[in-house]
């Protein structure tokens, strides 16, 4: 399983451990990942996603799951996220 946030497509980032002696190795900044299930409204069910804990703000922020994938960028989400994008998509089209 990647460390891939699957709505914002944040991943680890790399740097270094610097020591009292300053010292560098390399080590990895790994995203705050968590099994989520995000609800939503359009479809009324719920989904579950790996996300990270800035993104699970965002998604409150916007309003909902549906708020969220409406505005997100179709590169920055996993093939996951994009299909219940696009279900979503179809459904307030049909419900309009």
């Amino acid at each position: 399983m990647s460390r891939r946030c699957e709505l914002t497509g944040k991943g680890p980032m790399s740097g270094n451990n610097v020591s009292h002696a300053n010292n560098k190795t390399k080590r990895r900044f790994l995203p705050n990942l968590n099994d989520v299930t995000l609800q939503s409204e359009a479809l009324r069910r719920g989904f579950k996603f790996r996300i990270s804990a800035a993104a699970l703000r965002s998604v409150d922020h916007r309003g909902g799951l549906d708020a969220f994938l409406a505005k997100a960028k179709d590169s920055e989400l996993s093939s996951n996220a994009l299909k219940v994008k696009k279900e979503i998509e179809k459904s307030v089209q049909a419900g309009a």
